[in-house]
């Protein structure tokens, strides 16, 4: 266990957080190389990603099918290479980078002294979008994730996200964190379109034209306290720019039918990737579990 945590500490001070002290276009330049190892020498994943751009658009010719695939291991390996800079990133040119579109939709919810639930997928740079709670107003931003195994770089992970006001909670403790935070004003993050850990217990939706799975934490405890629920839509505008825009999926959750907020959610998911389909986490098996009509 030292040994591995000895490991860990030098291999982040020798390079991940030298890399990360690069300016972002050089960075660029190092992901270009990257990309061109990752698509065309060792390929990451390059079938699943195939096959999952087959299942979401069938009429596509293979040519078209392939275009997406390559831009997408391009913004792909991006993704990989902004995750690191944000270990020494400066709040000013994250500013810049990042922008949220409509920052007073939620001031509704903040005037009534309202948390809220925010549910996103793996669009353009989910990570650094989430980073950017605080443009929302007076906010405590709180983002759910999965524990990494080592926990050297769990806690770099937890101390890096928290410079920008995020607090992060485990998958494990997330009910406690509801329960024991239900008085403060909170603005909670799912990243909601994964594959559910147990698909007997998920709610399935059609997603692309395929019965698939979802599930259904955000709209667990959505239901469970009425918090409001919106979307929030990734969106890149260009190679290192992003912007987050919000829209409602309810103000009442206990008001609808089981499984509906997942509903609304899926089918704005849908159209937030067909607006830029190589944006989306293509490597994910998203229909791993697919029911094919």
């Amino acid at each position: 266990m030292v040994l591995k945590k000895f490991f860990s500490i030098l291999f982040f001070y020798s390079f991940i957080k030298p890399l990360s002290l690069l300016p972002l276009p050089v960075l660029y330049a190092f992901s270009n190389g990257l990309f061109y190892i990752t698509y065309y020498l060792f390929p990451y994943r390059k079938k699943v990603v195939l096959d999952n751009i087959k299942i979401a658009f069938p009429n596509l010719s293979q040519e078209e099918r392939n275009a997406i695939a390559k831009k997408f291991f391009q913004h792909f390996i991006d993704l990989l290479i902004e995750t690191i800079k944000v270990f020494s990133i400066s709040a000013l040119e994250f500013k810049r980078r990042v922008k949220v579109a409509n920052p007073d939709f939620a001031k509704q919810y903040e005037e009534k002294n309202q948390s809220i639930i925010i549910m996103a997928g793996h669009t353009a740079n989910w990570e650094w979008l989430a980073l950017q709670f605080h443009q929302m107003g007076d906010w405590k931003g709180m983002g759910i994730y999965k524990q990494l195994s080592n926990k050297y770089f769990d806690k770099l992970m937890v101390e890096s996200r928290g410079r920008f006001g995020i607090e992060l909670c485990s998958t494990k403790n997330v009910s406690t964190y509801f329960e024991t935070h239900s008085n403060e004003r909170i603005a909670y993050g799912f990243l909601a379109d994964q594959n559910p850990r147990d698909k007997t217990s998920a709610y399935w939706i059609d997603f692309f034209g395929v019965n698939v799975p979802w599930a259904m934490g955000a709209e667990k405890y959505a239901r469970q306290y009425n918090m409001p629920v919106l979307y929030g839509d990734s969106i890149k505008i260009k190679r290192g720019y992003y912007k987050l825009e919000y829209s409602l999926i309810t103000n009442n959750p206990s008001a609808l039918a089981e499984g509906e907020i997942t509903k609304i959610f899926a089918k704005k998911l849908e159209e937030s990737i067909l607006k830029d389909k190589p944006s989306w986490l293509w490597t994910h098996k998203r229909w791993k579990h697919a029911e094919r009509k």
